[in-house]
């Protein structure tokens, strides 16, 4: 783990039957880095992000996963202090995660269960210092005028805002999105990568999101990393992430759908 990165992951395989979805993966990412981690379908990308969040466990009895310095996963099992870890990390799935009845309100509120206890958050009973981080949350990713109104009921953006909001709350260090804009409309992706952005460069949070969409990694992040069958292929800047190398990772393929105006 080098000296400033508030996450390491070190050697670490995982097994689906005869499926090996990570191939000894090591990463250290620093405090205030925007990673984005791209590769096909089924390259580990998602399975990397829910083992950095213990929500995943790796192979052991080698392989192992730090967060500010607390064992997330150590011989593939979740160390005794994760929950230290996870207070910090905020974890943003493509399907949102709200509670589709809840006020969106209720819904951001909730990140503050880490701190304020679960039966007091079951029950609604919000401490004054939640209810103003969780307006405030909200009006820093544009839903505010949305509180009072049932998750269920909101565009996907709108949703996928909320669960940013959420984090925020949570006061997490870390945001792991997972295919955060999959199902988002172009508007409301960009959006939504616009919100990250902003949140690494003027919070100075870190930023792990996975992409399928090249454009958005080589667009919004500073540093990218790519999977392929498991394994890490690419750890670098946008700039030398180019056409030759893309098509590497995604196949011969990839050249019928490159983008006009992507690096050649």
């Amino acid at each position: 783990m080098t000296q400033d990165a508030v996450l390491s992951i070190q050697g670490i395989s995982k097994t689906f039957g005869k499926r090996r979805a990570l191939d000894g993966v090591s990463l250290d990412v620093a405090k205030g880095e925007m990673v984005a981690l791209i590769g096909p379908s089924g390259s580990g990308k998602s399975t990397l992000l829910r083992s950095i969040d213990g929500l995943q466990t790796v192979d052991g009895p080698n392989g192992t996963i730090t967060a500010f310095g607390t064992q997330v996963q150590i011989k593939g099992k979740v160390g005794d202090k994760v929950r230290d870890a996870r207070i910090r990390i905020g974890f943003i799935a493509q399907q949102f995660n709200l509670v589709g009845r809840l006020s969106l309100f209720s819904n951001v509120a909730l990140g503050s269960l880490g701190r304020i206890g679960f039966w007091r958050g079951l029950f609604g009973r919000w401490p004054a210092e939640t209810k103003q981080a969780a307006m405030q949350a909200l009006h820093r990713v544009g839903v505010s005028d949305y509180a009072g109104q049932r998750a269920n009921t909101l565009s996907g953006g709108q949703q996928q805002r909320g669960a940013i909001a959420r984090a925020l709350v949570q006061k997490a260090k870390i945001i792991l999105a997972d295919e955060p804009v999959a199902s988002l409309d172009p508007v409301s992706a960009r959006k939504v990568m616009e919100i990250l952005r902003d949140l690494n460069k003027t919070d100075g949070l870190t930023v792990i999101v996975t992409l399928h969409q090249v454009d958005y990694a080589l667009r919004y992040c500073d540093r990218v990393v790519a999977l392929k069958a498991g394994k890490m292929v690419y750890d670098g800047t946008p700039a030398n992430l180019d056409k030759t190398k893309l098509i590497e990772i995604y196949g011969p393929e990839f050249e019928d759908v490159f983008w006009e105006g992507a690096p050649q």
